[in-house]
């Protein structure tokens, strides 16, 4: 049986709190004892990324791995097991040096968080950065994998966030700027010569929040092109890749925060819109091979025969060679956004419950949001979860807005491929 966000939640809380507390002195002593027997090194030589349970934030993390690695550092990281394909999109690190946890039952989780803290210690890591925000699951694997420098954000004198005090570096978490340069300024609390209180005293510049664009396989690439002119094919479009357009609609998010969905309704009236200013372009409404029957109701309701169901077409490992090969993309706040940016995709990313200000795509992206006074409503403080269940915010967003900006996207993507 698979544990549920809500169950994780609960655990985190009532059990971390108090084994993070019994924890917090344990790891004090450890620290005075191997302290008594040398400093370590000065600076980080096996760096330890922690980041469990957000796909999209192994795409966006990915500027401040690559910091590190320029200073010399070697990389490894922690996620979950149903999540490590996100790491493949631009192998920053490399395959060994990934160790996951499966989340899918508790005997499962209990046996690879042990079976992890004995993987730390055998590749003598120094220091771990904790990505997540206020976990106290990954304070305690930050504690006791054995690092002795270990970064993460801390509550200073903040309440309710409670994680005890097993950082060495504690870096004060910044909700006003985007998630990539807090992540940036966990890599400069991580080889900062001198103590800071709180850490991070530097500016980050926007030109340091660049994105690698992923390598793309031209044998991957022919067989998605292969496999869409073949499928068009079967219900009688005639699509030929690079005569049309082609333009991706996804339209479901993760049960994490399904708060997120644009309606159902509403992307297929995009879709009919999208057709009658493109009637001989081709629309593909992706999704994962479990969204498949979400994804026809879509289809089904916008009725345009140039609108497949591309869903379960292509593994998560194709996903760059498919956005390579289109034109545009409208999705909710989910996974996509964020993996398209390591193409030159352009996209148009729908925002309610969070903001596109800390979570944005860092790709060729234009987000829209309804900026209403209850949005974002979900955040670290509260383990984004929300007593919402009437999401105006999205309601808010009007067809007639996205296909706007979805125009202005082609129009760019027309310019650039000299249409």
């Amino acid at each position: 049986m698979s544990i549920s966000v809500n169950t994780m939640r609960a655990i985190d809380h009532w059990v971390g709190v108090p084994l993070c507390a019994v924890a917090s002195p344990v790891v004090a002593l450890m620290d005075s004892i191997k302290n008594v027997f040398g400093r370590g090194p000065d600076e980080p030589r096996k760096l330890l990324f922690i980041e469990l349970s957000e796909m999209g934030s192994a795409i966006l993390v990915d500027p401040a791995m690559r910091n590190a690695q320029a200073r010399g550092a070697e990389l490894f990281f922690l996620i979950f097991k149903s999540n490590r394909a996100s790491l493949t999109l631009l192998n920053t690190v490399k395959p060994e040096n990934i160790f996951t946890i499966d989340s899918s039952s508790l005997g499962g989780l209990i046996k690879d968080t042990l079976k992890f803290l004995l993987l730390a210690r055998k590749h003598r890591i120094d220091t771990v950065i904790d990505l997540e925000l206020f976990s106290r699951f990954t304070a305690l694997l930050t504690g006791l994998c054995g690092a002795r420098r270990r970064v993460g954000y801390h509550i200073f004198h903040g309440e309710g966030l409670w994680r005890g005090f097993m950082l060495t570096r504690k870096v004060h978490y910044n909700p006003h700027i985007h998630i990539t340069k807090n992540f940036l300024s966990l890599i400069h609390a991580a080889f900062a010569k001198k103590i800071e209180v709180p850490f991070s005293k530097i500016h980050i510049a926007d030109s340091e929040v660049r994105l690698e664009q992923a390598v793309i396989n031209p044998t991957v690439l022919n067989q998605i092109r292969e496999r869409i002119e073949k499928l068009s094919g079967s219900f009688g479009i005639q699509f030929k890749q690079g005569g049309q357009r082609l333009i991706l609609v996804n339209p479901n998010a993760s049960d994490l925060l399904p708060q997120r969905r644009w309606a159902q309704q509403r992307f297929s009236e995009l879709i009919q819109g999208l057709n009658q200013r493109y009637p001989n372009d081709l629309i593909l409404i992706t999704g994962s091979p479990a969204e498949f029957q979400y994804v026809e109701k879509v289809r089904s309701v916008a009725n345009v025969k140039n609108a497949l169901n591309f869903a379960g077409q292509v593994s998560f490992a194709e996903l760059p060679a498919l956005y390579t090969l289109s034109d545009v993309m409208v999705t909710n706040d989910s996974g996509p956004g964020h993996f398209s940016a390591v193409t030159p995709l352009r996209t148009v990313v729908l925002f309610g419950p969070e903001t596109p200000a800390l979570y944005g795509s860092v790709g060729k992206s234009i987000a829209i949001t309804a900026n209403l006074a209850c949005s974002p409503c979900v955040s670290a403080a509260n383990h984004r979860k929300t007593p919402c269940h009437d999401n105006v915010c999205m309601q808010a967003i009007t067809v007639t807005q996205v296909l706007e900006k979805m125009v202005h996207q082609l129009n760019e993507a027309d310019q650039e491929r000299a249409r």
